[in-house]
């Protein structure tokens, strides 16, 4: 009998720290960096985002949206044999941000590990994680995205610092004989690499290079708006649905223009498109599930619903799960 795996649960959190545009327009402008809410607004859709107190990690935040979707899966922590955390703000070099939250829940032994593809990141992980079960080397995994991207931020370049927040949203995903996820596909293009990273490393105890977070903003632009479109297309082929069959979109949330872009191109009406953008900013690899658990638990995506995931992120790397919710 085939085997597939689906989405048993969902759950996200944020730090309880909100800061809005205005807000966040005032702390820039003590160091006389010029902004305003109408400006970022405009540009973005971000109207407000959530930034972790000093000291709060990538599995701090990890740990409470991976307890709320153990719950709402109705699966223990024990139950679950494979861990894989999506962040590019891990807590430290290593071990891995996976192996701590695996820590913090209180279990041992599963495999555990992290994934770096940057906002894309949540979509590689789901992907993994369905492939290991598909193939029976795992039967319940816990897939989290968990960023503290304020800590990357040059709050002095405003073309950036206004977009990102931090948080963390999380699936468990199981074994079943009925298909769940549908259809996945990933891509990359290291030739891309300078439009977005943060050239920097660690070396001697010293810091080396840039660890600060660089965009070119309409290179991005263009690049995301073309892949999103591309794999969408792609995936929806391999799993033999069509564009209608689509209930909800559910992208990366990085900025308002790029999402109603691949909206439109899809065919797709506004009301399909979940937007959290506006309240929690870009949270990177979180963005994805963060979106995904705002929308089931404010009734939108329901049990039989169809939903495509995808996101764009630094490397460059792109990709897109269809699945049955």
């Amino acid at each position: 009998m085939p085997r597939y795996s689906r989405i048993l649960g969902t759950g996200s959190f944020l730090p309880p720290k909100r800061l809005s545009n205005a807000e966040l327009a005032a702390q820039l402008a003590v160091d006389g960096i010029e902004t305003s809410d109408e400006w970022i607004v405009e540009r973005t859709g971000i109207r407000a985002r959530h930034f972790a107190d000093a000291g709060v990690s990538s599995s701090d935040l990890a740990l409470p949206a991976a307890q709320a979707a153990l719950q709402a899966a109705g699966v223990s922590a024990e139950e679950i044999d494979l861990i894989i955390v999506a962040t590019s703000t891990p807590d430290m070099v290593f071990p891995s941000t996976a192996c701590l939250l695996q820590q913090k829940l209180g279990v041992h032994g599963g495999a555990a590990f992290d994934v770096q593809a940057v906002c894309s990141g949540f979509v590689y992980a789901l992907t993994v994680a369905d492939s290991m079960i598909r193939t029976g080397a795992a039967s319940k995994a816990l897939v989290v995205g968990a960023e503290v991207f304020s800590r990357i931020l040059d709050f002095k370049d405003r073309t950036t610092c206004v977009l990102f927040g931090d948080g963390a949203g999380a699936v468990v995903l199981g074994a079943c004989d009925k298909p769940g996820i549908l259809a996945t596909e990933l891509h990359a293009d290291g030739r891309h690499s300078g439009i977005l990273c943060v050239p920097g490393t660690v070396s001697g105890g010293k810091v080396l290079g840039d660890p600060l977070l660089k965009m070119d903003g309409q290179a991005v632009f263009k690049m995301a708006v073309s892949v999103l479109e591309k794999v969408a297309r792609s995936v929806l082929e391999k799993a033999g649905r069509q564009e209608s069959d689509i209930d909800w979109l559910i992208p990366h949330q990085a900025n308002i223009r790029i999402m109603h872009s691949t909206a439109k191109k899809m065919k797709l009406p506004m009301e399909r498109l979940i937007v959290t953008v506006d309240e929690h900013g870009n949270t990177s690899a979180a963005s994805i599930p963060l979106a995904l658990d705002t929308a089931v638990r404010a009734g939108k995506v329901k049990a039989g619903d169809t939903v495509m995931l995808e996101g764009v992120g630094g490397g460059f790397t792109w990709g897109a799960v269809l699945l049955d919710f």
